[in-house]
């Protein structure tokens, strides 16, 4: 026997999962909703099959092709416009000449169809309905038998008041091919409405067989997500689901489960699925091919499309998730949620119960989503943050996204313009790097590569060369699944929000220049960065009176590129250097807090069994410092940015300016007042910081968490030159780091840190500058309000995450505390 496989549905009321597929393509654990549909006629013996195909037809017919891999023989019958459930088949008419089956290819069922097809031929009927008893039949077409299986009437859509039977249509027919002859070709005809009441009247012999085992029409997303978990539980024979690894946990090729993991079957994974430590599984749940699960999140319940990730911590509870979609860590996704193919949801955001995300929506982080996301409908469009364009890699920042940022870095440069690029030591920074350089040449701009270098030798080579630009590529030095794109000016400086913004509207707005074949840009290694660099380094330090001192220095290079660079200058300058991990490392680019305690920690001990003048660790990045006195103590980043704040004043003289961020703590005000110096207070982020710097000619500027700079040299940070200058200084003024700190001011500083969710951070301001009116305030940076000349808050909206963060400074730890405390709650309360 033949059949004929209708899978021409669009599924619209299982939209968005069908946007992007026909209904009939929608995966169901294992397969496709119309793969199970194949391996039932398979197992019956019917290998030959006709497809009718209309929405979407070249998807399928590009998966199945001519059923070759399945040990069938496929062939499709392709609707230019829909002809109805009959008229389809009828175009199928020359293929179908013997009795044949008709079944939906959108519905999932194992009934038996070798019964089916013995009960059509021992009745000798012209068609042959299969029915099947369900609970609420008032969705479907009732049809009505007597005692011998004739059929006496059909109900569409009955109500209550008039259901007799509860056995309805399941669209599986087995029908004699002389039926077809019954209407004309090309014209809308429809089984159930034509057809059937036609064969009604004449008589003809229109049996129904009422069917056991399961079916179910998939025709809406809980019945879908009611499939999925009735093939998991085993209420539906589809045959093996992979290995079964464990009791209820069937698993595909290449899966990792971490050991600390837990899955509570049933549960599906598929090909390439990463389960990471922590993560928690609790089935019925589908987790598709190559999908990852990170630390410690909860999947319970759900269906997660292929390529998807869903992130640390994130909780996701009966909701279904299509393909490349990016949970990020803490979001939150509710029961009854569908989440459409590649849309991104971001850190913290909650998505609540039965929302509906159409597909390539971008949901910022921390927001609160109550109602469907259909079309227009999107998240803000941003692609920079705190450290320039940071994401997941492979999950965020994959080559094409970082091909296309390229060129629209590109595209905002003057045709012909050179921009350098470097990254770090890992892999994945090598990946994105490669790619973006594809992308830079396409716009006419010529590409300098320095390979792998510290940062500030990049800043520098760019400002120093006249390049238009640079970027810098890194794994985040937080978060090794992270990467950070740093895009420079030509001053090796940090983009302003300008810049930024115009990169961003040619990236979304997809307004690329594409520049004819002999305008495409070079690509070329750099010469001599490292040489560059060390010259202008010497001319801009006093070298003489460094080597005269003859410092004795542990230096922890983080195994960081700093490595190779800084060990010849400092050799240059005379000094005694014990050098800790010097060898670069790529999977210790990033390093966790604990671990940076470790290593500070070791550090010092090694400078007191050593009575070294001092000890210094670099960054991966080779910008921030981290230090150790004379004395084997780790120095706090706030105490060591006041001992160079008075170390560069001193040795300058009066005059010297301090450019620092609004929050940092009034010993600075002090340390000027004492030196005669000026004291300027910018905005926090560091590109406010270094514009300002340079605008004032300053002494040195820095941000109180490690990073200095010394605009006279480059203009921005550089730990390297912060060492030499720490030297300089020490020397200069014929003293010691211990000595220094013991001669400044105490301070005391608190902070707090305010979930907030985006829709009401404005408002919060606006209530919080209203409620202090009249009061002392300063709104350089958020508002910091002054309750006494050492007692003030800050309260700061943070731009990139749905929080404020609440800094505060007082006479005490305990009173600072208090104070960062109380306007938490503050705060807290203005968000209504």
């Amino acid at each position: 026997m033949k059949a004929v496989v209708m899978a021409g549905g669009e599924g619209s009321r299982l939209r968005p999962l069908t946007l992007g597929r026909p209904k009939p393509m929608v995966p169901l654990v294992n397969k496709p909703v119309i793969g199970h549909i194949l391996s039932l006629l398979k197992k019956h013996g019917i290998t030959d099959v006709v497809v009718t195909v209309q929405y979407m037809a070249d998807m399928i017919q590009r998966y199945f092709g001519d059923g070759h891999g399945l040990g069938m023989r496929l062939f499709y019958s392709v609707e230019d416009t829909p002809l109805g459930t009959a008229g389809s088949v009828k175009n199928a008419q020359a293929f179908l000449d013997e009795p044949f089956i008709v079944i939906s290819g959108d519905a999932l069922t194992d009934i038996d169809l070798t019964k089916v097809i013995a009960f059509h031929q021992q009745k000798r009927a012209k068609v042959t309905i299969t029915l099947f008893p369900v609970p609420d039949p008032l969705e479907y077409g009732v049809v009505i038998t007597d005692a011998n299986g004739r059929i006496q009437r059909f109900l569409e859509k009955p109500g209550w008041s008039e259901v007799i039977s509860d056995t309805v249509n399941t669209g599986i027919y087995v029908i004699e091919p002389d039926v077809l002859d019954y209407f004309e070709p090309n014209k809308v005809f429809d089984f159930s409405q034509n057809l059937f009441p036609l064969m009604m009247e004449k008589g003809d012999p229109l049996f129904g067989y009422v069917a056991d085992g399961y079916w179910c029409d998939v025709g809406n997303l809980q019945e879908y997500l009611r499939a999925s978990g009735d093939i998991l539980e085993g209420r539906v024979r589809v045959g093996p689901l992979g290995t079964e690894a464990q009791p209820g946990i069937w698993v595909e090729d290449d899966v990792q489960i971490a050991p600390s993991a837990v899955l509570d079957g049933p549960v599906f994974l598929g090909s390439g699925v990463r389960i990471r430590a922590g993560a928690y599984i609790v089935g019925p749940a589908v987790i598709k091919d190559n999908t990852i699960v990170d630390a410690r999140a909860h999947v319970e319940r759900s269906v997660v499309w292929a390529n998807s990730y869903i992130g640390e911590a994130a909780d996701v509870r009966g909701c279904i998730i299509g393909s490349q979609c990016n949970v990020k860590g803490q979001a939150v996704i509710f029961e009854g949620a569908v989440i459409g193919d590649g849309t991104t949801i971001g850190q913290q955001a909650v998505i609540h119960p039965n929302v509906k995300i159409w597909p390539g929506k971008e949901i910022e982080a921390g927001a609160i989503v109550r109602t469907s996301l259909i079309w227009g409908a999107q998240g803000r469009k941003v692609l920079f943050g705190r450290y320039g364009v940071s994401g997941l890699v492979n999950v965020d920042l994959t080559p094409e996204f970082a091909a296309k940022l390229g060129a629209a870095y590109g595209a905002t440069l003057p045709r012909g313009a050179t921009v350098t690029i470097n990254r770090d030591a890992h892999r994945s920074a090598r990946m994105i790097k490669r790619a973006i350089i594809s992308g830079l040449p396409s716009s006419g701009v010529n590409v300098l590569d320095l390979r792998t270098v510290p940062i500030p030798v990049a800043r520098y080579y760019t400002r120093s060369t006249g390049a238009a630009g640079g970027i810098h590529v890194r794994v985040s030095p937080f978060d090794s699944r992270i990467v950070d794109i740093r895009i420079m000016d030509a001053e090796g400086r940090n983009l302003s929000k300008e810049e930024e913004r115009k990169i961003e509207r040619v990236f979304f707005r997809e307004d690329f220049r594409r520049v004819h074949s002999d305008e495409i840009g070079s690509i070329q290694y750099a010469a001599n960065v490292v040489e560059l660099y060390s010259d202008g380094f010497k001319r801009a330090l006093d070298m003489e009176t460094i080597r005269k001192r003859g410092f004795r220095v542990v230096l922890d290079y983080a195994n960081s590129p700093v490595s190779l660079v800084l060990p010849e200058l400092l050799d240059d300058l005379n000094c005694s250097v014990v050098g800790l991990n010097e060898r670069i490392d790529e999977s210790r680019v990033s390093v966790t807090e604990e671990a940076l305690e470790e290593g500070l920690a070791q550090l010092a001990s090694i400078c007191q069994v050593l009575n070294a003048d001092f000890g210094i660790r670099v960054d991966a990045g080779g910008e921030i410092v981290y230090a150790v006195d004379d004395k084997g103590r780790i120095v706090h980043p706030i105490t060591l940015s006041a001992a160079f704040a008075d170390l560069a004043l001193a040795a300058h003289g009066p005059g010297g300016t301090l450019v620092l961020p609004v929050s940092a703590p009034a010993l600075f005000d002090d340390i000027a007042r004492n030196r005669g110096g000026t004291l300027v207070r910018t905005k926090l982020d560091l590109h406010s910081l270094t514009q300002e710097a340079a605008g004032q000619q300053a002494t040195l500027a820095l941000d109180g968490r490690g990073s200095f700079v010394f605009p006279a040299f480059q203009s921005m940070a550089d730990a390297m030159m912060s060492m030499a200058k720490l030297m300089e200084w020490l020397a200069t003024l014929r003293t010691r780091l211990s000595e220094v700190i013991a001669g400044l001011p105490e301070w005391h500083l608190a902070g707090k840190d305010v979930p907030c969710s985006w829709e009401v951070k404005g408002a919060v301001m606006r209530r919080l500058h209203e409620q202090h009116k009249g009061q002392r305030t300063e709104a350089i940076d958020g508002l910091k309000i002054w309750l006494a000349d050492r007692r003030w808050v800050i309260v700061l909206p943070d731009p990139d995450r749905p929080l404020f963060h609440v800094h505060a400074e007082a006479e005490t730890d305990a009173i600072a505390q208090e104070l960062a405390e109380r306007y938490a709650c503050i705060v807290e309360s203005l968000k209504g």
